[in-house]
């Protein structure tokens, strides 16, 4: 199993292999770091688990997405640390040095695209790919000041790439200038098939209640004013949907929790395959999920996305927090870490249950730290939200 390298722990120190990738194209001279859930031709894919390395073979193709990037004019400069099996949020595996956050080194980067997101935050790429089943776009791109985008479910082809619960899993990519980011998107993303505009503001006050603090909320507020000159202000809503926060929490655990078991339990329980106590009581608490719990489950989360399709309509779209404040100290305790978690996905498992796209933008700064702010638009809206982001980081450009 290989170890990482560089200052940030963000790189695998894997042998360097030649990656062809275009001479010209609209992402010509921008480098480019892969999460190792993706195949790279020539590489072994190792999700983030020493077992899966050993026995893993050289990728004969590259991933469809990121083939599409190389093949857009991008250098391919190294792959990046991962969770393993992309199974956490806060960006530590048991298995590497864990990745240092260069926005705020006493701080985690978040998971499971941590190496990712160090990569892009510390300078040594311009592009990073992830992915985000629960929330592993989002987090990282708030803990490290950068932008990220949750595409709306399937909108981007994973083929190449490890699954983890494929009701959740997303392709991302990470940038830290808006520029960039709308580059990627339009190569990826093509023409929106919800061509609607996105004018009508939403803002629901229990999710922004999941700030963490008087600090976090008034931070907050700062961004969401800050965003109101740009897309008008946010009308406030105390909207129910039929489940409460607490249902969609535990209805997202469970069923990606069960998925996750049905993709990799077999693999896990052939042998001793050394995963970390963590993932390893996440794929524990999956084994225990039966079909009928999960069928319950998919019935919430059907219920909620009509409930949530409905509230946005075509024109609609959240404002919130993306997560509850700033990423977690380093130092924190295994309870700390886990009460964040909890609160967190409480506000991320929206965009997970549903499928529609969230955008994250690098808007805000709690004790030295940052702190994102979210838009979640109706399904197939990504390149819209892009565009609003890029035009509320102009905004801010100028205060």
């Amino acid at each position: 199993m290989p170890g990482t390298h560089g200052p940030l722990n963000a790189f695998l120190d894997l042998r360097q292999m030649p990656v062809a990738h275009a001479e010209m194209g609209p992402l010509a001279g921008l480098r480019l770091a892969v999460k190792d859930i993706y195949d790279v031709a020539g590489y072994r894919t190792g999700c983030g688990n020493p077992r899966k390395f050993e026995e893993a073979l050289a990728a004969t193709q590259t991933a469809e997405a990121v083939q599409a990037i190389l093949d857009a004019g991008a250098r391919f400069v190294g792959k990046t640390q991962t969770d393993e099996l992309a199974f956490s949020l806060l960006g530590q595996n048991s298995h590497f040095p864990f990745p240092v956050n260069p926005a705020a080194p006493d701080r985690v980067t978040g998971g499971s695209s941590s190496g990712s997101a160090a990569a892009v935050a510390g300078g040594l790429a311009d592009i990073a790919v992830g992915s985000d089943t629960a929330s592993s776009i989002r987090v990282p791109a708030s803990f490290c000041g950068l932008i990220g985008l949750r595409i709306t479910h399937g909108r981007i082809s994973l083929d190449g790439a490890m699954k983890l619960a494929p009701s959740f899993d997303t392709f991302g990519w990470f940038a830290d200038n808006i520029e960039t980011y709308e580059a990627v998107g339009k190569l990826l993303l093509g023409r929106d098939p919800h061509q609607h505009p996105l004018n009508r503001p939403l803002s629901i006050r229990w999710l922004d209640a999941f700030a963490a603090g008087l600090a976090e909320a008034a931070e907050l507020d700062r961004m969401k004013k800050l965003a109101a000159t740009v897309i008008g202000e946010p009308t406030e809503t105390e909207y129910a949907f039929a489940s409460s926060p607490d249902e969609l929490y535990q209805c997202f655990r469970r069923l990606q929790a069960h998925e996750a078991w049905q993709v990799h339990g077999g693999w896990i329980s052939a042998g001793d395959r050394g995963l970390g106590p963590d993932v390893d009581v996440r794929f524990g608490f999956g084994r225990t999920i039966d079909a009928k719990t999960a069928e319950a489950e998919t019935a919430r989360r059907t219920a909620f996305r009509s409930g949530l399709s409905a509230l946005l309509g075509n024109d609609g779209f959240l404002v919130m927090p993306t997560v509850p404040g700033a990423a977690p100290l380093v130092a924190s305790t295994p309870e700390q870490f886990q009460a964040y978690r909890e609160r967190a996905l409480r506000l991320l498992c929206l965009a997970g249950l549903s499928g529609f796209p969230q955008i994250t933008l690098p808007l805000g700064c709690v004790d030295g730290a940052p702190f994102g702010l979210s838009l979640l638009g109706p399904s197939g809206s990504d390149v819209a939200l892009i565009r609003l982001g890029r035009k509320i980081l102009d905004a801010a450009r100028k205060v």
